[in-house]
């Protein structure tokens, strides 16, 4: 009882964060599962249909399209948005001056709402005054149709999400490299080794959990992709930037079929899980 006690103001917090997680995360998620198994408009009472949920989300013409484009983007983000914040970590991790600054610099476009990130980035990306055509004409290059253009469209949907993203990454890479003992740079360097060889031999060996975990959270952050495409091409041109998400919210809100939309989520959610247990498994097995 004196146990219970004492740790009773704990248990308090626990369960308002059990709270938040039941009515936030995990109800929703239990929804959806019996939504993708039901024909209903959320008013008249609910007619369960089986796997038709399923068999006409993968019969719809843009569910092929989707999962590429939010397979290639995901590529794409993991080419930009998970080596860059190392690197930038790396180089802040160096500096002796300014630190602090550059630290809130780098962290500013998280502190930003997404919805402000995104339509500054549609200014940037204007065909007309846009800055990075402005830029582009100012060193006499041609300009680009960042967003009319399947070409560019998708590049430019992961250019956004980089900068909105790097700097919580950027931060938990630079605490793990100041956690790395000093003692083994500087037996790296009695060895002769130049900043290439301390890198690959030491940085990365010593922080190699965090890269795993991070790699696994990126994934899984940038499968679920949505505002991107929602704000600056609404899945366009030509469906080059529909996302699995993205055709989510159309057939909930688009084609009022939250059951269809409720089955392509139940895929998306299975395609990540078994990914996340193949990741853990496969570190687990790294670490033993």
């Amino acid at each position: 009882m004196g146990i219970l006690r004492r740790n009773l103001t704990a248990y308090g917090f626990l369960c308002a964060a059990l709270f938040c997680f039941a009515v936030f995360a995990w109800y929703p998620m239990v929804r959806e599962f019996v939504l993708s198994f039901q024909k209903t408009d959320l008013i008249n009472p609910p007619e369960w249909v089986g796997l038709d949920n399923f068999k006409a989300a993968v019969a719809d013409p843009a569910f092929g399209e989707a999962w590429l484009n939010t397979v290639e983007f995901t590529v794409l983000a993991l080419l930009c948005g998970y080596a860059v914040p190392f690197v930038v970590a790396l180089v802040l991790n160096e500096l002796r001056h300014a630190r602090a600054y550059l630290r809130f610099v780098v962290y500013l476009p998280v502190m930003l709402p997404p919805i402000v990130a995104v339509l500054l980035f549609r200014w940037f990306y204007d065909p007309g005054p846009g800055l990075f055509n402005q830029v582009l004409d100012f060193f006499h290059l041609p300009t680009l149709a960042w967003l009319d253009s399947s070409s560019t469209a998708l590049i430019s949907l992961v250019l956004v999400s980089t900068w909105m993203n790097m700097g919580s990454a950027t931060l938990i890479y630079l605490a793990a490299l100041q956690n790395i003992p000093p003692e083994l740079y500087e037996a790296a360097e009695l060895d002769g080794a130049g900043i290439l060889k301390r890198v690959r031999h030491v940085t990365i060996p010593q922080t190699k959990l965090i890269l795993l975990l991070m790699l696994m959270l990126q994934i899984v952050a940038t499968m679920q992709v949505f505002i991107e495409p929602y704000m600056l091409t609404g899945g366009g041109p030509e469906n080059a930037t529909v996302s699995v998400a993205y055709l989510m919210y159309q057939f909930a809100f688009s084609q009022m079929n939250y059951g269809q939309a409720g089955a392509l989520g139940m895929m998306l959610m299975l395609a990540l899980l078994v990914f996340a247990a193949f990741q853990l498994r496969t570190t687990r097995e790294d670490q033993a």
